[in-house]
């Protein structure tokens, strides 16, 4: 079992995105995957609920791990079904100090999301201090990956963005587009991957190579 943690402080930069997207990859190539949403906002929440009204999407197994229990212990709910094979964590924003050892405890791959603006990196920035020095993720053998959200070509944002993501030597594994398309897939309760005319196009590239490093396939 497998458990893939999207994190980052900063607010807004597309966790759930990641995370939800990340849940349906998995659950089309037949891993039987879990979604644990511990943000209060509910948005993974919100998008399985959508995706339980479709016929033919993979299901997922979820968890409102924000949630606190009132008629069991907190181990109860967040108990998982014996044959789960990968775990996917969507996080609240402005984790610190016990909150997020807490919340990257027992993971094995950490993957941090980034926008292309000066505040994001700066607050990636910090964040990925705390990671590796408070949390003490390289000693506990965790991968961690970037993955640079909502990306528009050849501006200089993109190239600021680059630009700081080479000083922080984490692998930066893919550049996901702002696309509408992704908007899309999130009203309908899927994943970018699984809308019909998206089946070979550019995102479903991007998402392949995320599973590919995840999995560790060359």
């Amino acid at each position: 079992m497998q458990r893939i943690v999207v994190i980052n402080v900063k607010g807004g930069c597309g966790k759930t995105t990641i995370s939800t997207n990340l849940a349906s990859y998995y659950a089309c190539k037949g891993k039987k995957t879990a979604l644990y949403d511990y943000d209060p906002q509910a948005s993974s929440m919100r998008w399985v609920s959508v995706r339980r009204r479709g016929e033919k999407s993979p299901e997922i197994f979820n968890v409102a791990a924000f949630r606190e229990p009132r008629r069991v212990t907190k181990s109860w709910q967040l108990k998982l079904p014996p044959d789960t094979e990968r775990i996917i964590v969507d996080t609240p924003p402005s984790l610190k100090g016990l909150d997020l050892i807490d919340q990257v405890k027992g993971a094995n791959v950490i993957l941090i999301p980034v926008l292309p603006s000066s505040i994001d990196m700066f607050a990636t920035a910090d964040f990925v201090r705390d990671l590796l020095l408070g949390a003490k993720t390289r000693s506990n053998n965790i991968r961690i990956a970037i993955i640079a959200n909502r990306i528009k070509k050849n501006t200089n944002s993109l190239a600021a963005l680059e630009r700081f993501l080479n000083t922080l030597n984490i692998p930066v594994i893919a550049h996901l587009r702002d696309a509408q398309s992704y908007i899309q897939a999130t009203e309908k309760g899927l994943g970018v991957h699984e809308l019909e005319f998206q089946k070979n196009d550019e995102d479903s590239v991007h998402w392949a190579s995320i599973y590919n490093w995840l999995e560790n396939i060359e």
